[in-house]
């Protein structure tokens, strides 16, 4: 939700020596190009080297996830991140295609054990995804590190 209060930061996100796996769905793509490129200028700011990131595309959202699952098991990553966009048309395939990306982002964290920030947006038109394009991909960078910093403090 834009403007949502997100809470105080608990401490500096620091991405310094991280390595991320990012997906992105190329659908949409200049919405999907725009997360991307907000997400690896954040991912820049906080510290995290092009060297550290492995940035694949595949063709949609319900792509996203098979890539996402790849590469946890494959291993090596600290974070992952889910880059797509949706937006509603006049069928029901936008509750499915939004819906089963979802379920399948969250499984994959949970199966596997690794943080994913998933941004794979989903909104009811262009003008929507258009707002939400920039925020969401810094939202995602951060939320990676955020999320990959503290599972090595669980450890």
């Amino acid at each position: 939700m834009q403007g949502a209060n997100k809470g105080a930061d608990a401490k500096p996100l620091d991405g310094k020596g991280l390595r991320i796996g990012i997906v992105q769905a190329r659908f949409n793509a200049d919405i999907t190009d725009a997360l991307a490129a907000a997400c690896l200028a954040e991912f820049e700011r906080l510290g995290v080297t092009a060297d550290d990131i492995h940035h694949v595309q595949v063709p949609g959202a319900l792509e996203v996830p098979v890539a996402l699952q790849a590469m946890a098991v494959r291993g090596g990553y600290h974070a992952l991140v889910a880059l797509g966009c949706i937006i509603r048309g006049e069928t029901y395939h936008f509750e499915l295609v939004a819906n089963e990306s979802g379920a399948s982002v969250s499984r994959i964290a949970l199966d596997h054990r690794i943080p994913i920030a998933n941004a794979i947006l989903t909104t009811e038109n262009m003008e929507q995804a258009i707002a939400r394009q920039t925020d969401k991909g810094r939202d995602a960078a951060q939320v990676a590190v955020e999320m990959a910093q503290l599972l090595a403090s669980l450890k």
